[in-house]
């Protein structure tokens, strides 16, 4: 692999990762657009270096499965919990699936990192308004005082 392949996927990892932080930068979340960039690149990068160890010794899958590992440490971070409330679940999830998304982009799977980047900033983007009318409608939250308002 050259070593501009290397950098055309770390690339593509940051802009991928810098596509979900901007969504989460406009909603004030604390993992932003410096947090999800780093987090795809880093994916991306194990996920180079694992491919590139296999040539030495061993198999790529024991840092994939670290790094999905990592992750859940730092997502587990971004989780909140209140006498009565959790917050922080769709931060930690967004990390979750952006490492994911970094390490496709790493393992040269173009398409696949698009396409779930897609997915993700549909389910960011789209689903919290259908939440909040259901939310709504069950009576679970004060309308007026609803974090996402």
């Amino acid at each position: 692999m050259s070593s501009a392949d290397f950098i055309v996927r770390l690339l593509l990892a940051a802009g991928l990762g810098a596509a979900i932080g901007l969504e989460r930068e406009m909603r004030q979340k604390p993992a932003g657009l410096r947090t999800n960039m780093l987090i795809a690149v880093g994916s991306a990068l194990f996920s180079l270096a694992s491919i590139a160890m296999v040539r030495y010794s061993g198999t790529s899958d024991r840092i994939a499965a670290n790094i999905v590992t990592g992750v859940g440490f730092l997502g587990g971070g971004a989780i909140l919990r209140g006498d009565k409330s959790v917050h922080g679940m769709t931060t930690a999830a967004t990390i979750w699936v952006n490492a994911a998304i970094g390490m496709a982009a790493g393992i040269g799977e173009f398409r696949l990192a698009i396409a779930a980047t897609g997915i993700t900033l549909i389910v960011l983007i789209l689903l919290p308004p259908i939440e909040r009318y259901f939310e709504e409608r069950a009576g679970v939250v004060d309308v007026h005082n609803h974090p996402n308002r």
